[in-house]
């Protein structure tokens, strides 16, 4: 179940666009799980080195980045994010009017 769990969170990575951001939340709701946004975490977490994913791309639900601010991976996240035209508000916040994915 837990790599079935995984591959679905995977996949469902894949498809957010470039420039745009979800949250763990979001991903879990729109897999059917909408309580199991730290579960998307923990998959993302265990994401094969050879599998290229925009991991990037997940943020939490206020916005913000879930590693500790000035953390290596804070930093890594951050600038690829904003190779993106991804912008941040007060240096931390992403407006998720703006920049939130809306799959249709």
């Amino acid at each position: 179940m837990k790599s079935t769990w995984n591959q679905k969170v995977w996949n469902l990575v894949k498809t957010i666009p470039r420039g745009k951001v979800a949250s763990y939340g979001q991903l879990a709701g729109m897999l059917g799980q909408p309580r199991k946004a730290r579960h998307v975490g923990y998959a993302l977490h265990q994401t094969p080195e050879d599998l290229v994913l925009p991991w990037h791309r997940v943020i939490n639900a206020q916005g913000r980045i879930s590693f500790s601010e000035h953390s290596q991976e804070y930093l890594m996240q951050k600038a690829m994010l904003e190779a993106e035209k991804v912008t941040f508000q007060d240096g931390n916040r992403i407006d998720m009017k703006v920049y939130g994915w809306r799959p249709k």
